[in-house]
C-alpha cells in the first residue's frame, strides 16, 4: 500500500498581483459599527483574497473590513491565516474583475 498520496488541488486558482499599497482594517464592532481602524500594507491580492502585513502585536479580528488607501469601497474580509506579521485573508465575495484592474492601475500610477 503506498501512503504518498495526492494532495487535492485547489478548485481554482487566482492570479496573484503584487500591490505594495496602504491600507485599513476596520473592525467591525457592535451592531456593525466600524470605529476602530488600523493601518496594514497589502502585498499582494488577488480576486479571491490578500496577504497583508500589520504589526505583530496587533490582535487581528477574525472578520473586518479592508480599505485600500485612494478607493473608496470597503471590502468584507475574513482571516485565514497568520504567521507574524503576515496575516493571509479570504475576501467574502469575489472582487470585481474591472474593480481589480482600477486597484492594480491606481496603484501603478502613483
Amino acid at each position: 500500500m503506498h501512503l504518498d498520496t495526492e494532495h487535492p488541488k485547489p478548485e481554482r486558482a487566482y492570479r496573484e498581483f503584487n500591490l505594495d499599497r496602504p491600507g485599513n482594517i476596520i473592525f467591525v464592532g457592535h451592531h456593525l459599527s466600524t470605529g476602530t481602524q488600523v493601518r496594514c500594507l497589502i502585498r499582494t491580492i488577488t480576486l479571491a483574497g490578500a496577504l497583508l502585513e500589520v504589526s505583530p502585536n496587533l490582535e487581528m479580528p477574525s472578520h473586518f473590513f479592508l480599505e485600500i488607501l485612494g478607493i473608496h469601497d470597503e471590502i468584507g474580509a475574513t482571516v485565514v491565516k497568520r504567521e507574524g506579521e503576515f496575516v493571509t485573508v479570504s475576501f467574502n465575495m469575489l472582487l470585481n474583475p474591472e474593480f481589480l484592474h482600477h486597484v492594480l492601475r491606481l496603484s501603478f500610477e502613483t
